[in-house]
Order: C-alpha cells, then structure tokens, then sequence
C-alpha cells in the first residue's frame, strides 16, 4: 500500500512549515473559534434510505475470499445512482477484475469551471469474519443495544453508505454545486490483487483527478465515556508491511520430542517479539495530537502526555501510556503475528512451521529497515525472515519506501470541517494524527493530490472493533456522520 520513500525529517519540516503558514490552534483553527449552530438534519425520509443503503452493503459479502464480490456492492449502488436519476455518463462501473469493479459518480457542476473536483475516496470490501467468532452473523444488519451490528459498520460500509446517502440527497433536492463532486467506491483496499484506488489513479486518472481528497476510512472523533474529547484527521500514515517467519529442521517421530522443532523454535522467536517495544519516537504530527490530547486528560495520563512531549521524553512514561494499545501504537513501530500453520501429521514433530508477522511502521524507517531489526529481535540464523507484498508475492529482501509526507492543511477543507465537527460536539480540538492502519490516501498523495482522512464517526477509544469480532457502530455515530457529510459536501461544492 504505501509506497512514499521520504523521511521523517522531511515530514517533520513540511508538517511544521504548514502548520506555522496557515494554521491556528491544533489544526489550524482554534476550538471554539467559530460559532455554533445547528447543522440540518437528515429528514425521515433521508434516514430511511440511509439505513436501507447501510443494511444492503453489510449484508453483501465484499471480502476477498469465494464467497466475496464487490461487484456486487458496487453494482447495487450503480442502480441505485441511475435509478434515481444520474446520468449515465456520470456513473462509472470498471475495474480489471469482473468481481473487484469499482464505482465512480460524478455529481456535475451547475456550470463549467476551471475548478478541480473534490474527491470522496471510499473503500467496499471488508475483512474476513466467521460466523462462530460472532454472537450475530457477520454478514447480517443488526440492530441491538444503541448499535448496528455487522462487519463493516465500523470499517468502513457506514462512510461508504452516508456518502452514497449524501449524493442522493443533494440530487434529490436538486443541488448543484460550483465545483464537481465525486464518490469512488473502490476494492480490495484490505488486501487483494486488485486494489481499485491504484488502478484508477494509474488507469483512469480523469475519473478521479481532484483538487484534494477526503479519505473517511481514517479519523474521526474520540469518546471517553460519551465524552468527546478530540477530533481527529489523519496527516500521515504508518507503512504497511507483512513477513514471513519461518522455521524449518529435519522433524521426527512425535514420541521422540526434541526442543529443536520448528513449532518451539517459531514460537521462541515469537515470544521474543511480543516481549520487545520498539524505540519511542514521535514526529511533528505526533506531537501535536499529544499536545492537544494533553488539554483534555486528567490525572496521571494527563501528567504521562506532557512527560512524553518534554525534552528528553520521559520513558517511564511512555510505558505507563503505552498501555493503552491506541497510545502505544502512535509513538512506536509495531510488529504482531496475525497468522500461523505449522506441521504435517499428527504423530510427527513439525519439519516447517510458520507465521505472518504484520507490521506497521513509524515514518522515516523501511520495511527492509524492520526486517533486518526482526531478524536480530529473533536471534536465529535458522530462522527466515521475507517480506510478503499486498498481492502475496514472498521475497527476500523488502522495499526501502518510507511513509508519505503529509499535506499542508488547505483551510477551504479545515475551515468547514472545524465548523461542522464542532457543531456537532461543540469546543473539540481539532488535530491531525498519523493513521496507524494504512488506507488508499498513499496512491493519491504519491500522484500529487492532497489527502486528508477524516470519517465524522464518533468512537469510545475502547471499542475500536474494525477487523475483529462483533464489529459494531452506534446507531447515533451514524446519523451525526450522515448530518456531517450532508453540510461538508455543500461546503465544499459551494453553497
């Protein structure tokens, strides 16, 4: 995914500079800077399609698997667009592979301008869920306890379903805008050969050039107990990198055990990488989170926070902060086994086993940088350490890229959006955040087009369920997002 060869150094300098041009307060405008009112809200009629079109995407498998077709999802979105009335010129339905085609829909300007589009970059396919990992089917639109339940509603078919939603709206009621706006809906941004932001920005460059791009599967609004804390849009992105760790010998008969078999040896290694942290490290995006995220805690973690922002940091600290999964993850690089197989029968010591290790990486370093640290990590020449690409393909040595320089914050984006999200949870600082996943921004920034990843969904910092088990959103962090992309898009097409 991420394919930018620039250090942290130059991030750090470019972040600085922008943010000392253009910017008040954390990111540029400063909480409370704007006054508040009311956004409007999605009438009955607008919440009824919105839910319908949330519903039908989660319960159309889009995962990269033979059960999985985002043609599917894309192709019920077409009909939907054409349905109520876009040109057909207008919506796009194209990709390289018949299961992964992609959907692009452009919404016209009222008149012809020199102004480039804005472009909502959304993803539709999702990750793998079983049925027995979850109390519901995956693959159902649940609603229960305040929250809608399937996979996807956190990652990332609620954006995909608002937007859609929002464009709807706007044609419905007859809209137009002084610049054009477009939707992409896209495949395989989770993994796949096929990913359709790349292949569209390489292939189909016209479809999709923009003046910038507003990426909703990054950022969004922190909770603390119903509290919202912080609004996050994401500056710069972590490096995506999976390797693969395998361990190998000559095996046995199982009633002769040896420690030597390559299901300890792997495991040892393993062991080993859950027990180590990577350096502590921040950047210019980095501190100005903790910077801003120090005025809204309390106590010790409010304390920890500006412990880490003096000079030195202090590490203590750090330990303690990096309890919490999301802190750690934003000042270090790292590295988890996802996946493992070993053995063949099971009456022999396993002659091979093996893991996928996935790693997300601190601006200014390497995935070839991480491999060579993995390998001293483990501390055995027996053991092998390659690096596996976004399509698969196992090498031995891996790329030299390093992250993406972030953006200049435009304010004709953070101005509304500073206005708008406050609107909403009034007085929140708004701040930029490195992303520790990875997105699709990468294939537009490295084509010269700004990408800022901001989602309007609000989020307890504890219940981040993206891949994992019982993904769920609550039913209110929609409709406020639904009511967000309603007035952003008008702001930025111009009212």
């Amino acid at each position: 995914m991420h394919r930018n060869a620039f250090t942290a150094r130059i991030v750090s300098n470019v972040l600085s500079a922008a943010l000392g041009v253009v910017c008040l307060g954390a990111f540029g405008f400063a909480s409370g800077a704007f006054a508040q009112s009311p956004l409007p809200t999605a009438t009955a009629e607008d919440r009824a399609q919105a839910l319908a079109i949330f519903k039908e995407l989660i319960e159309i498998n889009t995962t990269d698997t033979p059960l999985g077709n985002v043609t599917t999802a894309t192709a019920a979105m077409q009909k939907r667009f054409l349905d109520a009335g876009f040109a057909a010129d207008d919506v796009h339905l194209l990709g390289p592979d018949a299961r992964k085609q992609n959907l692009v829909v452009r919404m016209r300007a009222a008149a012809p301008t020199s102004e480039k589009p804005v472009l909502f970059l959304c993803h539709m396919d999702v990750v793998q869920a079983l049925r027995a990992d979850w109390s519901t089917d995956p693959f159902e639109f649940v609603e229960k306890d305040g929250y809608y339940y399937g996979r996807g509603t956190q990652d990332m078919k609620d954006s995909d379903a608002a937007l859609v939603a929002t464009f709807l709206r706007l044609h419905r009621e007859g809209y137009k805008p002084k610049r054009d706006l477009v939707l992409a809906l896209t495949a395989d941004e989770e993994g796949g050969q096929f990913n359709g932001a790349d292949w569209l920005v390489r292939q189909h460059r016209e479809l999709v050039d923009a003046a910038f791009v507003i990426n909703p599967d990054a950022g969004g609004v922190e909770l603390d107990h119903g509290r919202a804390v912080v609004a996050d849009v994401e500056a710069t992105e972590k490096v995506y990198s999976d390797f693969q760790i395998t361990a190998t010998n000559r095996g046995g008969h199982s009633s002769l055990p040896r420690p030597d078999n390559a299901i300890y040896e792997l495991m040892t290694a393993l062991n080993k990488l859950a027990a180590y942290a990577f350096p502590f490290e921040m950047n210019a995006v980095t501190r100005t989170y903790f910077t801003s995220l120090a005025g809204q805690e309390s106590g010790q973690t409010a304390a920890d926070i500006r412990a880490i922002l003096a000079t030195p940091p202090d590490i203590a600290a750090a330990g303690r902060l990096g309890a919490e999964p999301s802190f750690n993850s934003n000042f270090r690089t790292t590295c988890v086994a996802t996946r493992l197989a070993a053995g063949h029968a099971n009456n022999a010591l396993a002659q091979t086993a093996q893991a996928n290790v996935n790693c997300r990486i601190f601006p200014g370093h390497s995935p070839e940088e991480i491999r060579q640290q993995l390998i001293g990590i483990f501390g055995d020449a027996k053991l092998t350490v390659k690096y596996v690409s976004d399509a698969g393909v196992v090498s031995d040595t891996a790329p030299e890229r390093k992250a993406m320089v972030p953006p200049a914050p435009i304010p004709e984006v953070f101005g509304p959006l500073t206005r708008l999200t406050q609107a909403i949870w009034p007085g929140i600082p708004v701040t930029p955040v490195m992303e520790n996943g990875a997105s699709d921004s990468i294939y537009f920034a490295q084509a010269g087009i700004p990408s800022y990843g901001y989602s309007a969904i609000a989020l307890e910092r504890d219940d981040d369920r993206a891949h994992g088990q019982d993904e769920r959103l609550p039913v209110d962090s929609y409709w406020k997002s639904l009511d967000f992309f309603y007035s952003f898009a008008k702001a930025l097409g111009g009212e």
